[in-house]
């Protein structure tokens, strides 16, 4: 009688076909962000360590590849939320998912024109991404608003708009860096007046000695005694 496969033996397949799908979505990222949408596919395969073949069954064409890397970032920015969340304050969670948000547009961009020539045109693929990005930041921005580190008027898609902006203007190819400073000056001025407050009473605690021994008359307890 002829005995049932186990279930270990009928799960690998799908484990190791996984595993290489995973890993050549990840080398195309790079392959794309480093030589653009037109990186060659026998050379990702060969990056991920897969046959040419194992590529092309995950990946029928180019175009199925480029998508599959943009939709696999969207699910990243939108599963970073939760664990931000969960391991961090609620302004550096917040802080966090907006520096992961630059790399995405990063990878946006480079893929974009490519992405734009599929059937339907962009707004098909990127059905469905907008929602995820948002619900992803409001989730941050509404935790930040509750603990009373963030203002209460402050609407999330505006932080996404100022970094999509910086990167829409830029000039030169370090607009990421740009991008990544403008992320802390966002979250400074999007601070609550209370916290913005308690930061500067802590900033003049700390001055305060320094100055008060620099005014006339004041007592300098490092001078020399007096002669008798």
């Amino acid at each position: 009688m002829a005995t049932k496969p186990s279930q270990s033996v009928q799960r690998k397949p799908r484990t190791d076909a996984q595993r290489n799908r995973e890993r050549i979505l990840e080398v195309a990222k790079e392959a794309f962000t480093r030589s653009g949408a037109n990186a060659s596919l026998d050379d990702i395969a060969k990056e991920a360590r897969v046959g040419p073949g194992t590529l092309y069954r995950h990946f029928p064409t180019r175009d199925a590849l480029l998508e599959a890397v943009y939709r696999t970032e969207v699910e990243k920015l939108a599963a970073a939320q939760q664990k931000f969340a969960e391991a961090m304050s609620p302004v550096e969670a917040l802080r966090a998912w907006m520096l992961l948000f630059v790399d995405y547009i990063a990878t946006k961009q480079i893929i974009a024109p490519a992405l734009n020539t599929f059937v339907g045109g962009h707004a098909k693929l990127y059905e469905g991404s907008r929602a995820q990005i948002q619900g992803a930041i409001d989730a941050l921005v509404q935790r930040a608003i509750k603990s009373g580190d963030i203002r209460k008027d402050l609407d999330p898609f505006d932080l996404l708009r100022a970094l999509i902006g910086v990167s829409n203007v830029a000039s030169t190819p370090d607009w990421q860096q740009s991008a990544r400073r403008l992320v802390d000056i966002l979250i400074t001025g999007s601070r609550s007046t209370q916290m913005s407050a308690v930061a500067d009473q802590r900033i003049a605690a700390l001055i305060a000695p320094t100055r008060s021994s620099r005014l006339p008359g004041s007592t300098n307890t490092s001078s020399k005694p007096k002669r008798r």
